[in-house]
């Protein structure tokens, strides 16, 4: 069997999609969100990505991270600065920066900054979808390194229950601690 010269095994490109070139600290059009006391800001949204993935860079403050939780897409983090302590699967492992950690998809984990100094971690969620999530539970913010808005009690426990209602909708699964 011959290959015809004007085949190839992939698609061809789709000029309908554009470059995208995320600079989150110069990029006044980027969405920053600030949920559970951390900012993360959209880098490329499924959006950008034709639904392949989300890149999300995270700036989580000391003692900042996500309760436990498990959810049905994988998620890899790369720690920029500083170090989080991540729990996966009841078992905990100190990440510092220039190191990569990847979730698989269904598997219960959790992250913690246990330092005295603010950590940065880009996440991928792969397919696209996470970000959606956050925007509608977090609150905008200026910056990527804004501080959470001051909420009060009965504000904290409504945006809980927002989350805990809106999780199934993103595929993902809020958990006791682990």
């Amino acid at each position: 069997m011959t290959e015809n010269s004007n085949t190839s095994p992939i698609p061809p490109d789709d000029p309908q999609r554009n470059l995208t070139l995320a600079r989150p600290d110069e990029d006044e059009s980027l969405t920053h969100i600030s949920v559970v006391g951390d900012t993360y800001t959209i880098l490329l949204s499924g959006a950008d990505t034709a639904g392949r993935y989300c890149l999300i860079d995270m700036y989580v403050p000391p003692g900042g991270g996500p309760p436990p939780h498990r959810h049905d897409f994988e998620e890899l983090f790369t720690i920029l600065e500083g170090e989080i302590e991540a729990t996966f699967r009841g078992k905990k492992s100190v990440v510092k920066a220039g190191e990569t950690l990847n979730i698989p998809a269904n598997a219960p984990h959790s992250f913690t900054n246990a330092s005295d100094k603010p950590a940065r971690l880009l996440c991928l969620c792969s397919p696209a979808g996470q970000e959606e999530f956050f925007i509608e539970i977090g609150d905008r913010v200026p910056t990527r390194t804004s501080p959470p808005p001051e909420l009060d009690e009965a504000t904290k426990k409504a945006r809980m229950e927002k989350a805990l209602a809106l999780a199934p909708r993103y595929q993902t699964e809020m958990l006791g601690p682990e």
